[in-house]
């Protein structure tokens, strides 16, 4: 079995942070220790190393985990805040219907300047450890690469800072925290790709091309790549390059624009940086993971699932940040458990808005498909329960991914219903809102009763390959729509998720730039649904405030406040917010307030 456990390590209190400015790092090591004095032990010098690794976000984050701590945007709350799901628990359950302001934004990732800071010491304190008698030591090649990696995490740092709030400020080395001179600019759009793309660019020929066995959460060359291609493609999306109206006047205190006037040419330079990664992916180091039939054919349930059940050759990059915790405890997994099934809790709903939009398994939509109806019940699975017409017929990974009413659950084969008077109805405040309750990434093993596991470890996906491959398309598409290659990865996720192609079933969409945009953007939907890009894509998109990406208004589902009979028509659970200010999330009030440098972004 692979050692997973590296980063997943008990920190001594010498490690945890209690100064609040932002540039600040674990407390120095609390004051027990000087810096000089870190970098003298080797046992210190590693955990100082790993502690830079915390900034990465934990995406089996969703609503709970052990400690009951609030989400930030180093977990994973984007789908319960976009048009995914709604969570009935923590700080994202109310955050869509409230909104929020700069002052209580509760999603940031600011607090990232504390890692950026530790790379930055680390780069420039520590050293090699001689030898000495039988004590530790790091010698030059373990250092080398312990700098390369910090290197690599201060760089992926402001990448996901950049993620969310657009221009920031670049810092490449150590501050302190207590000078009276701390105050520093945003750079550019354009300033902070600039940086960026060169980082990434000389990481990928100094990182190694594979984790070790018992380090599989430090990044390689391919992940370095990956983060440069999905830069560029930030970099050309409309949010950033130029059709952000309200971001075009944002100016510093010395008159320097912080976004660019739009250019085009930045879909081909993003095009040339993905093709370099796909290369490099094809050449024998990623491969959508598939399961096979005995007569050759791609079995795409068992696909679907075990993808997310354990290391393979799809995963670019995964962390060993775990909060899926267990079925008899705390964490994700329990809460996308019925509570009928044994102390569940069933409070991760599904919207509507999603459910519509995967594919019946003819590959069509629900709009154009024959296959599907809303009238009436049939029956469903070995059993043969009477199922609702709208579950049935339904692409692969709608049943991966969606748990509705009437479908057994795994193991205890039991029937499982959201509608009033049943088992996990809204009686309680724990309940899936929508009336289905999210499956994806569960493990079907188990079950919180007799000698049945109650947790399953699983790799924390960041970054896969199908994703990139539907990038890939994307930006062929804005290049010139008549490439072939558009069509062709579209494809080769479709084939894999089990549904007829788009070259078979739409030929009419072919090298008609805006009908395969739509295709695109929708297997993008669907693919990579709650694993935390929907927040992200329909905003570089900017059509957050368009009826194609919508984030505001009515959000469906079931009616849960109904009887069996009635159940199954579509009710208004809630009305979220959304406005264009939204488009990129506020610096913290508190940074702003006390900075004679940071503007603020549109609106807030």
């Amino acid at each position: 079995m692979k050692k997973i456990y590296w980063l997943i390590v008990s920190f001594l209190v010498l490690f945890m942070p209690s100064c609040s400015d932002y540039l600040d790092v674990s407390d120095e090591l609390a004051g027990e220790l000087k810096l000089e004095e870190v970098f003298q032990n080797a046992s210190y010098c590693r955990k100082f190393h790993r502690n830079i690794f915390t900034g990465i976000p934990d995406m089996s984050f969703i609503c709970i985990n052990s400690s009951y701590a609030a989400i930030d945007g180093l977990g994973n709350p984007w789908p319960s805040v976009s048009d995914e799901l709604k969570s009935a628990q923590n700080n994202v359950k109310n955050l869509p219907v409230t909104g929020y302001h700069a002052g209580n934004a509760s999603l940031g990732r600011w607090t990232l300047y504390k890692q950026i800071r530790q790379a930055n010491l680390f780069m420039e304190k520590a050293d090699v450890i001689p030898q000495s008698g039988e004590t530790d030591f790091i010698d030059e090649a373990e250092l080398n690469q312990m700098k390369v990696e910090a290197r690599f995490l201060r760089a992926y740092y402001h990448f996901l800072l950049f993620e969310l709030y657009g221009p920031i400020p670049i810092m490449t080395q150590s501050q302190n925290p207590n000078s009276a001179e701390l105050d520093f600019y945003r750079a550019s759009v354009d300033e902070v790709v600039a940086f960026l793309d060169k980082e990434f660019l000389e990481l990928a020929t100094l990182l190694n091309e594979q984790e070790p066995e018992d380090r599989l959460a430090v990044p390689t060359k391919g992940v370095a790549m990956a983060l440069r291609a999905k830069l560029w493609i930030y970099a050309a999306s409309p949010l950033f390059n130029g059709e952000y109206s309200e971001a075009l006047e944002l100016t510093d205190n010395t008159g320097k624009k912080l976004f660019p006037a739009k250019d085009p040419t930045k879909w081909q330079k993003a095009l040339n940086v993905m093709q370099e990664f796909i290369d490099y992916a094809n050449n024998n180091h990623y491969e959508l993971y598939k399961e096979f039939n005995s007569n050759g054919s791609i079995n795409a349930e068992n696909s679907l699932y075990n993808l997310f059940q354990q290391y393979n050759r799809e995963i670019i990059w995964a962390s060993t940040k775990n909060s899926w915790g267990g079925v008899n405890g705390e964490g994700t997994d329990r809460r996308m458990t019925p509570r009928s099934e044994y102390q569940g809790f069933a409070s991760v709903g599904v919207t509507q808005e999603l459910i519509d939009d995967f594919f019946m398994k003819d590959g069509l939509p629900i709009e154009s498909s024959a296959l599907y109806s809303e009238k009436g019940f049939s029956p469903y699975g070995p059993e043969k329960d009477s199922i609702s017409k709208m579950y049935l017929n339904r692409e692969p990974r709608f049943y991966q991914a969606v748990f509705f009413q009437g479908r057994r659950w795994q193991v205890s084969n039991r029937q499982v219903f959201f509608h009033k008077g049943s088992g996990n109805d809204n009686s309680k405040g724990d309940n899936p809102y929508t009336g289905a309750l999210l499956f994806k990434r569960m493990n079907k093993t188990l079950l919180n009763q007799g000698s049945n596991p109650r947790s399953k470890f699983r790799p924390v996906i960041l970054y896969r390959l199908a994703e990139f491959y539907l990038l890939y398309a994307e930006v062929l598409n804005e290049v010139n729509p008549s490439d072939a290659r558009i069509i062709e990865y579209v494809d080769k996720v479709r084939e894999r998720a089990g549904i007829p192609l788009l070259k078979d079933i739409r030929p009419d969409i072919i090298g008609n730039q805006t009908l395969q945009r739509e295709a695109i953007r929708r297997e993008s939907r669907i693919e990579l649904c709650t694993e935390g890009q929907r927040y992200f894509d329909v905003r570089r998109w900017m059509v957050a405030d368009t009826e194609e990406g919508r984030q505001g208004g009515d959000f469906h589902g079931m009616d849960m406040n109904a009887p069996a009979e009635t159940f199954h028509q579509r009710v208004t659970f809630e009305t979220r917010i959304f406005e264009r200010k939204m488009y990129l999330y506020p610096l913290p009030l508190n940074e702003v307030q006390k900075s004679l440098k940071l503007v603020q972004n549109p609106g807030w």
